[in-house]
């Protein structure tokens, strides 16, 4: 082969190489945007008169919590099948690397999502997304203290800013908003971000032989079991069920969970073609989505608290999970 024709197969080689990670962008937006609807869409959930009942004040969240992921399980089941894992999925559940997928799941769902839907209860989730996209930071933490591994400089620059963030966000509560309810919101977020935080290193670990759509439909399969059979039991029963899923709101959580399973398709993939950091730092714009949908659909009042400390935490989380400069060169695909 001459030179010439080698520069040219380099040069083919690159630009498709680029063409490919350009199309994980589009997926790492998706994903981000998917995720910030998933929220909106939930809220709407406690605007049913079914789930604003005060004595179900914490049985409401937890039931919505519980038709969300096993929504999700049943929608991942049918991608699973429609794309020939079934029979992996199989396989998965029978082996050990899937038993990480399941303890991150129980940190991940019936932790954090119940005190995700908590937070979307009492503080509204233009308010409860921005800190719950802290969650990368948190993984980061862990990651150094139980894997050993390092955290540069500016990284260490970034969780500082995404503290702030979180501090702006939560400082003061919106008009006409229970200041006592909306700190509780924000501290079950709180809850809900070191939740998926550890899921994330959990899973990290679990993922690295099984197929993304299969560990995910595990992750579901878990969360969906132990909601229905453990959480809801533990927390006053089924009562909410029926009601729920059969008023004028039941439409929502067969959306939610298809528009969340879309997001985590998404991402996935955005993560294989375009590198980790790129999809996780686009992904986690998530909560600039959840405001502007927020803004768009429901009634919620936006700060200028929340503007801020939204955009301090997508920079902070920019920085925490890669450097931007390499990020911005899709030449350098990971």
């Amino acid at each position: 082969m001459t030179s010439a024709t080698a520069t040219t197969v380099d040069d083919l080689k690159l630009h498709q190489d680029v063409s490919f990670a350009k199309k994980g962008l589009v997926f790492a937006v998706l994903s981000g945007m998917t995720w910030g609807m998933n929220g909106v869409l939930l809220s709407f959930a406690f605007a049913a008169a079914v789930f604003m009942d005060e004595k179900y004040w914490l049985l409401a969240p937890l039931t919505v919590g519980a038709l969300h992921d096993t929504c999700a399980a049943l929608w991942l089941l049918v991608f699973n099948g429609l794309t020939g894992r079934l029979k992996e999925l199989g396989r998965t559940l029978r082996s050990k690397s899937a038993r990480l997928v399941v303890l991150g799941a129980l940190f991940g769902g019936p932790i954090a999502m119940s005190s995700y839907m908590l937070g979307v209860k009492f503080a509204g989730p233009a308010y409860v997304m921005p800190i719950t996209s802290l969650y990368p930071a948190v993984a980061s933490v862990l990651a150094s203290i139980f894997l050993k591994e390092k955290i540069c400089l500016r990284a260490w620059c970034g969780l500082a800013l995404c503290v702030v963030g979180g501090v702006v966000i939560g400082y003061a509560p919106p008009e006409g908003s229970l200041g006592t309810e909306f700190y509780m919101g924000i501290a079950f977020a709180v809850v809900a971000m070191f939740g998926w935080g550890v899921e994330g290193v959990l899973a990290t670990s679990g993922m690295d032989l099984l197929d993304p759509a299969v560990a995910l439909n595990v992750r579901q399969l878990t969360s969906s079991t132990v909601y229905l059979f453990v959480v809801l039991p533990l927390a006053g029963g089924y009562a909410l069920l029926g009601p729920g899923l059969f008023s004028d709101v039941g439409w929502v959580f067969p959306a939610a969970a298809f528009v969340g399973t879309a997001s985590y398709v998404c991402w996935y993939r955005a993560m294989n073609m375009t590198g980790v950091s790129r999809a996780m730092a686009i992904n986690i714009t998530y909560s600039l989505w959840g405001i502007l949908f927020s803004a768009i659909f429901t009634e919620v009042n936006i700060t200028a608290n929340l503007l801020l400390g939204a955009l301090g935490i997508t920079i902070g989380m920019v920085l925490v999970v890669g450097n931007p400069k390499e990020m911005t060169s899709l030449r350098n695909v990971d």
